[in-house]
């Protein structure tokens, strides 16, 4: 029993902390479109990403915002959205599983979300950056 519980407890963690198949092809898409911005690219930074998500900027509307200001600062957790007052569910894949599972709805939120904090779309070193910060959450 003690050992299915542990492969349970693993298979958790697992699913956690990679993507689904087609999650991991956008990845594989913007790893691509990395290496035609940048010749020498390697791979995509957790690290950057984190800064990405919550360095403050002057966004939409002349706010002074991050990413954390609507998701938080415990991605774990519900957040509410800075301009909304819409209670987000938790961006975290540990807490809420059917979070950076649909390709189509990462897309559409990183676009509307870079462009309400940078004022611009994210490249595609940024998106990745992101997606490898998000994911370890």
């Amino acid at each position: 029993m003690k050992k299915l519980s542990l492969a349970c407890l693993c298979a958790c963690l697992l699913n956690a902390t990679s993507f689904n198949a087609p999650m991991s092809e956008y990845i594989a898409e913007l790893k691509s479109e990395a290496l035609k911005l940048d010749p020498n690219f390697k791979d995509f930074d957790a690290l950057r990403g984190e800064k990405i998500f919550t360095t403050k900027h002057i966004g939409k509307n002349s706010q002074e915002l991050s990413c954390q200001s609507c998701h938080g600062n415990d991605l774990r957790k519900e957040a509410t959205n800075f301009f909304t007052n819409k209670t987000i569910p938790p961006l975290s894949p540990s807490a809420n599983p059917s979070r950076l599972s649909d390709v189509k709805e990462v897309k559409k939120w990183l676009k509307r979300n870079f462009k309400d904090v940078y004022l611009r779309e994210g490249t595609a070193i940024e998106k990745g950056d992101v997606l490898y910060y998000l994911i370890k959450q």
